[in-house]
């Protein structure tokens, strides 16, 4: 599926920024970007976070900044049943700019140029979170500040950046459509063994041809970006079932133990098993 521009120009004229809360059933893949950029809380929710070529589990905190233009969406895992929330706000380049030529705001606009990779932020704290709530019930220059505020906070907490620092947005339909229907059949095989060659008949190319695109258009390649995905649906596993390290590789389509060891390492700098431990020990801790 290509990502859809979304055009939000229809409520620029009514305020300075938008602030929607969204509460449904569980949130839809809709991989889509705008020229604005957004600041999305997850209030709860459990599922698959894509910006760029970056793929992550997410839950309830969840918290990124996303530049203009770079692809994003969350996708809600269904078997869970849980309720999805959340708070996003977007702002333009044209609001923003006239702030970003004060000293006071030099460390803020730093955070800006990275957002075009999107930005990831561990475990915000309350205060950014209830302002985040609430700046709905804000009006005139109280609302504003309010925004100022939270992106004050922002410039001190540690972040994450989440896509490549080579990922181009993909804005040629003809591409654009082409590698959506190949990242979309990935992820919905990515446990199954799926071979290089019925991926490149997808979309009409051989195999070598396929490789050379894939790069192109993710600066990753096939095998790489394949298990992102299983390592992000091992993650979710680790965290919320008892399954055995063995059953998970398995499941989440590794062939071998030791690979599904080495790959989960390399991506996540530590093995399954203390991924595990570390997430129960935080969720002890909120709880």
């Amino acid at each position: 599926m290509k990502a859809i521009l979304e055009d939000l120009s229809a409520d620029k004229y009514i305020n300075s920024f938008i602030v929607n809360q969204y509460t449904t059933s569980n949130f839809e893949y809709r991989w889509h970007y705008h020229p604005e950029f957004e600041l999305t809380l997850i209030e709860s929710g459990v599922g698959d976070r894509f910006i760029g070529d970056s793929f992550e589990s997410f839950q309830k905190g969840d918290l990124v900044l996303i530049g203009p233009d770079l692809p994003h969406t969350w996708m809600s895992d269904k078997e869970k049943n849980v309720v999805s929330a959340a708070v996003v706000i977007q702002f333009t380049n044209h609001f923003i700019e006239r702030f970003l030529t004060l000293n006071e705001f030099s460390k803020f606009k730093n955070m800006l140029a990275m957002s075009g990779q999107g930005l990831y932020f561990p475990n915000p704290p309350f205060e950014i979170i209830s302002k985040m709530e609430t700046i709905n019930q804000k009006e005139g220059i109280v609302r504003i500040n309010s925004l100022l505020e939270i992106f004050d906070i922002l410039t001190e907490l540690p972040y994450e950046v989440l896509a490549s620092p080579f990922f181009q947005p993909i804005k040629n339909e003809e591409n654009g459509l082409r590698i959506n229907t190949v990242c979309q059949y990935m992820l919905k095989n990515s446990s199954a063994d799926i071979s290089l060659k019925n991926v490149a008949e997808l979309i009409h190319l051989s195999e070598s041809a396929f490789c050379k695109f894939f790069k192109k258009m993710t600066g990753k390649t096939y095998s790489d970006y394949l298990n992102e995905i299983r390592i992000g649906k091992a993650c979710s596993l680790l965290t919320a079932s008892d399954k055995t390290i063995a059953e998970i590789g398995f499941q989440t389509g590794f062939e071998s133990i030791t690979y599904f060891n080495r790959v989960f390492l390399r991506k996540k700098k530590r093995t399954p098993n203390e991924f595990r431990k570390m997430s129960r020990n935080n969720l002890d801790k909120n709880t």
